[in-house]
């Protein structure tokens, strides 16, 4: 039988190993160019048609009410996305192409097969009411959907399982709703002012109450089911190339029934809007929710189940898996870090420090179920690395969390610094490690590809 796999040698420096030369397109810069500036470009176009719409004064009403919305939702995706959070650029990302890309393709693409429709068929009614019902669900899901794939293709470090999926979507979702709304209660406003309508029986009113205080969840909760399909690709292993693509393409099909049934509730008669509000979106609205706050408890759970074998190979401290796999306890060691240790930039380091540790847990996890990456190895290098950098600042804040966020044991009792350290009890870290716990030398990583 053959052992596992030497651990990989650390490279002498940035400039170490075989040069390459890209193609231009291939930089960094140029794709970051090209992608911000077709944002931007989307976002003046976007700009320009919802303002020729709603007018000046219109477009001023709208903004100041679809803004009301984003903020606790992205602040509620955020707060699902705090295990193992997410480079903020991807979620910047995520909201310009919401708000801008997606906007302007539905936009575009809805107005183009309305009006060829209702000049194919001779009857605008009909053609609004397939444009809503059938049009519109197609073809801003798989706007919204692009900004999902493009994540999970390019930022696939990233994109490791539901919770990130969900986030990613409901981003997107977020942009996406508050342009859309802008657009809605400008047009209302404008509706206003021709009729002289005001206060509670006004169209901005109602529009107000249907689409930002009834409603505002309606977006996210249709693309959500795409990030859910994306998500669980995310949590297969490579091989399992069919299985990866059906479940993203089914999660889209759902979203694209969802949004459907949620269109066409009007349809249904006097009472069609509120059956399917009450009978289906607040119940489907629940459903996910739980599901995802339950997939939150259940990496936490992950993380202090996986970690251990970090602290026998003397990477982590025996506090920490326990620090580690607790919300409570990792923002105590932040807050500690800040106030005792050095001010901000400490707490960055421990919250660089938490990130490295939870992804280095999902790491180990995937790889113990066969749906690890080829580039397991390197990655878990780079995580433990970037472990032991940050283990001065991080070490200490985290063993004060874990001693005050649960009552510790006995034997977890704090020793003077070095103390016990080579038979791994107490919380003593030695200026200089121990020769056993070196880094590049003590602890072959777990291999998954072996045979």
């Amino acid at each position: 039988m053959a052992t596992s796999a030497p651990y990989p040698t650390v490279p002498a420096g940035p400039g170490a190993g075989p040069l390459r030369h890209p193609h231009w397109w291939q930089r960094p810069w140029v794709r970051y160019g090209a992608l911000t500036t077709l944002l931007a470009l989307s976002g003046l176009v976007i700009l320009a048609l919802v303002r020729k719409q709603t007018g000046t004064e219109g477009f001023l009403v709208g903004l100041g009410l679809a803004v009301l919305p984003v903020p606790w939702l992205t602040a509620a995706f955020r707060w699902l996305d705090r295990v193992e959070p997410g480079p903020w650029r991807n979620l910047v990302f995520a909201f310009a192409w919401g708000a801008c890309a997606a906007a302007l393709i539905a936009i575009v693409a809805n107005t183009f097969a309305t009006k060829w429709i209702a000049t194919a068929t001779a009857d605008p009614a009909s053609a609004d009411t397939l444009g809503a019902t059938v049009i519109a669900p197609v073809v801003e899901e798989s706007a919204k959907a692009a900004a999902v794939l493009l994540v999970f293709l390019f930022r696939r470090r990233h994109f490791t399982g539901l919770v990130d999926g969900v986030v990613i979507a409901g981003i997107t979702a977020t942009g996406f709703a508050f342009t859309e709304n802008i657009l809605y209660l400008g047009t209302a406003f404008g509706t206003d002012q021709l009729t002289g309508d005001r206060g509670i029986a006004s169209v901005t009113a109602a529009t107000f109450f249907v689409r930002i205080v009834m409603s505002p969840f309606a977006h996210p909760l249709f693309t959500v089911l795409t990030g859910i399909g994306f998500g669980v690709a995310a949590l297969s292993g490579e091989r399992r190339r069919v299985r990866r693509v059906l479940l993203p393409l089914g999660g889209l099909l759902l979203a694209m029934s969802t949004h459907a049934l949620w269109n066409s509730s009007s349809t249904f008669g006097r009472y069609g809007f509120f059956a399917v509000y009450g009978g289906f979106m607040v119940p489907a609205f629940g459903l996910l929710t739980w599901l995802a706050v339950r997939t939150r408890q259940r990496e936490l759970r992950t993380v202090r189940e996986e970690l251990p074998v970090y602290v026998s190979a003397g990477w982590l401290g025996p506090a920490e898996p326990y620090a580690l796999g607790s919300m409570r306890a990792r923002r105590m060691a932040r807050d500690h870090a800040r106030h005792h240790v050095g001010g901000r930039a400490a707490a960055r380091t421990v919250a660089r420090y938490e990130t490295a540790a939870t992804s280095l847990a999902f790491l180990r996890h995937r790889g113990r179920q066969g749906r690890a990456g080829s580039d397991f190895v390197v990655r878990e290098r780079e995580l433990l690395t970037e472990l032991w950098q940050h283990r001065a600042v991080a070490r200490p804040a985290l063993e004060y969390a874990a001693r005050a966020a649960a009552p510790a044991p006995a034997y977890w009792a704090p020793q003077p610094y070095g103390y016990g350290y080579e038979y791994g009890y107490g919380y003593g870290y030695p200026a200089v490690p121990h020769p056993a716990y070196h880094p590049y030398t003590a602890y072959t990583p777990y291999n998954p590809h072996r045979t």
